[in-house]
């Protein structure tokens, strides 16, 4: 124990004595030291705070992490940065999206493919530092930073360097991740039209789901711009954040990095994410799982979006590519349609009766039959013959033309009825906002329909609508509306891929051997007609194939005779690889062709077939030219007759006919292919 001492413990519990001769000296020493600490502290924090506010990079200085000498000398910084071939109407935004180096050459690539192309702007990937890859990316590898996850520090470098090299050639810097799709024309009508002049903070708003709602230390008027759809960011917005970023680095509340960065520009911008109910349809995210996006396409939540979020795998960002270009070539041709009006208009005004040569006759037709207003009555019938009958439909189709009165509407058929209904939706919604009011589409009563093969497709519809008004006196009432329509014919437009004079096919692609793999489970009589049809289109007049049977043994035939048949074949064709494959267990069509494949290399061309097909003497040319090795298979389409013998005696219905069969819209177990593309598609 300690002799006239006060007894204190220190953090370690451990106990100190101190000498306590004079209590009133102590006591002004302990003030005096209270006086000079809290002086001093008050001195650093201030020198601290000033230097953070006017050298904001004295921490994450530009020439310390983003100066050349940090990039391996062969990475062209140079050329990522440089802006100078870009004109001053195409210096809108730059784009930064976020990635890591798994991802560089799978879904980064298809970003720099597809809409990356076409950015009014700049974009630049950006990874770790150590990403690396072979295709000619303009990526950005960040210092000390690394593919972990959660990426703030990735995230807020990313804005920083934006910062440091682009804040003033750039209106907008936009934060993106690799798995967006952006329609760029959308997103640069939609920025042109607002103030880029002051702080804005661009996206869809978000506070968190369910299980994270009030656990991410937002306050009640506190959002943040969701990371996936896309977080836009104006010049001054982006220049009073970076001199921050160090602080809200050290100050992190969550492990999601977009709540981070919206929570650092509401503390030290003073602007949250836009509370705005469109940003949900502009700033589209889909909670559907990765199939999303993989299904159609024309809908009106994927119509009405300017990025689409999420899409996990490249395929499906090059395919959502392709169809928003569909739909500019649908309005290119629109605006045909519209020109041509006019000019009849004006041939009608001006009464131009002068006699045409034949590029202007060409010209004069096309004029006066694209030229027509859409109206139901454009054709006139000169005949009984020529009169155009209407197909009802409901929940079938009732057609006076077809053999078959009553059938099921065909998947072609519904979609066209879905497409022309949400677009009359879109006309009917497009200024619902203004006018307080929302009609939705319930169903259709019922309809008719007919096909002008000269001016378009007529549609006149029953349809049960809903309307709701949402603004003054609210109400929600059932309405009943008759829509006429046409879909009027653009030009007709065909492309030429081969032309037998001036680009023949290759030689060897005509002598390519054609595997053709068929299973076998009984149906003797079949097999027969089969091998039959085989030596009749094929051995008997040289072409180069191969057969493989894909024999498994059946409890309701004998086999024998079914081997008897295929001996006979092979003995009376000894040069060519015909083979038997037998195999156990229960019957299955992809098994068997899975057997089947692996017994030919690589480098072979298979044709998978069904024992009930009857191929015709054209069959192997047109499997060769149309199937390529790495860039196409070929799906031949079927035509499934009622009664071959019905054909053989009726002699004077054409070959194919609605009398003698019908094609088949679903025949994709026929097909060829490589070898090597049947593996890279990961097989049956």
């Amino acid at each position: 124990m300690c002799n006239s001492v006060k007894k204190v413990t220190d953090f370690n519990n451990d106990l100190v004595c101190y000498a306590v001769k004079n209590p009133k000296w102590l006591q002004l020493h302990q003030l005096c030291r209270f006086i000079c600490g809290t002086l001093i502290g008050f001195i650093v924090t201030t020198q601290l705070h000033y230097m953070l506010l006017q050298k904001p990079s004295c921490l994450l200085s530009p020439n310390k992490i983003f100066s050349h000498k940090n990039f391996p000398p062969e990475f062209p910084v140079d050329d990522v940065i440089n802006i100078s071939n870009l004109s001053e109407n195409k210096r809108l935004i730059f784009v930064g999206v976020m990635t890591a180096q798994k991802y560089l050459d799978t879904r980064a690539l298809a970003i720099h493919n597809t809409w990356g192309k076409t950015v009014p702007g700049k974009l630049i990937f950006f990874s770790s530092s150590s990403s690396r890859t072979n295709h000619s990316l303009p990526l950005i590898p960040l210092k000390n930073v690394d593919d972990s996850y959660p990426p703030q520090k990735k995230s807020f470098l990313m804005l920083k360097f934006m910062h440091d090299h682009f804040i003033d050639d750039f209106e907008w810097f936009m934060r993106a991740d690799d798995d967006v799709y952006i329609r760029t024309d959308y997103l640069e009508g939609f920025l042109r039209s607002i103030n880029s002049s002051k702080p804005q903070f661009i996206g869809q708003a978000g506070v968190g789901n369910k299980a994270e709602f009030g656990q991410l230390s937002l306050q009640a008027d506190e959002n943040f711009c969701m990371g996936g759809p896309g977080m836009i960011l104006s010049r001054d917005t982006l220049r009073l954040l970076i001199p921050h970023i160090r602080y809200c680095l050290k100050n992190l509340y969550s492990t999601h990095e977009d709540v981070e960065v919206g929570r650092c520009i509401r503390k030290f911008v003073g602007i949250p994410c836009t509370w705005s109910y469109e940003m949900q349809s502009i700033f589209y995210h889909s909670f559907s799982g990765e199939e999303v996006f993989t299904g159609r396409l024309k809908t009106k939540e994927i119509h009405r979006a300017i990025t689409l979020h999420p899409i996990k795998q490249p395929a499906y960002l090059y395919r959502i590519h392709s169809y928003f270009y569909g739909l500019q070539s649908q309005n290119l041709r629109y605006n045909s349609l519209n020109l041509y009006r006019e000019i009849l208009d004006m041939e009608n005004l001006l009464q131009d009766v002068k006699p045409f040569g034949n590029s202007e006759q060409l010209l004069h037709f096309n004029t006066s039959i694209l030229g027509m207003k859409p109206i139901l009555n454009k054709f006139n019938p000169t005949s009984t013959d020529e009169t155009l009958t209407w197909d009802f439909i409901s929940k079938h189709i009732y057609s006076a033309g077809s053999l078959n009165p009553k059938k099921r509407l065909e998947s072609y058929q519904q979609l066209a009825v879905n497409d022309v209904v949400m677009e009359i939706m879109e006309i009917i919604n497009k200024y619902s906002k203004q006018r307080g009011r929302v009609i939705d589409f319930k169903e259709i009563l019922y309809g008719y329909v007919r096909e002008n093969p000269l001016f378009g497709v007529d549609y006149i519809l029953d349809m049960l609508l809903t309307y709701r008004k949402y603004r003054g006196k609210k109400m929600t009432v059932p309405v009943r509306r008759h829509a006429y329509l046409q879909k009027a014919f653009s030009q007709l437009e065909f492309k030429e891929e081969y032309s037998q004079n001036s680009h023949p096919p290759p030689l060897d692609a005509l002598q390519t051997h054609v595997n053709i793999i068929v299973p076998l489970y009984g149906r003797l009589e079949n097999f027969k007609r089969f091998i039959n049809n085989i030596e009749n289109v094929c051995l008997q007049v040289g072409e180069k194939i191969g057969l493989a049977v894909i024999f498994f043994d059946s409890d309701n035939e004998d086999p024998t005779e079914s081997k008897m048949v295929f001996d006979d074949l092979k003995r009376k064709y000894p040069s060519y690889d015909i083979r038997l494959m037998e195999t156990k267990g229960p019957f299955s069509r992809a098994s068997a062709l899975e057997i089947g494949a692996k017994a030919f290399s690589l480098d072979s061309l298979l044709f998978f077939v069904d024992v009930d097909i009857v191929l015709d003497l054209g069959v192997m040319e047109r499997i060769r030219l149309n199937t390529m090795q790495s860039k196409q298979v070929y799906f031949p389409i079927v035509f499934s007759e009622y009664d071959p013998e019905y054909i053989e005696n009726d002699s004077e219905l054409p070959y194919l006919s609605e009398e003698r069969g019908y094609w088949r819209q679903f025949g994709y177990g026929i097909v060829s292919i490589y070898h090597s593309d049947l593996i890279d598609v990961g097989g049956f």
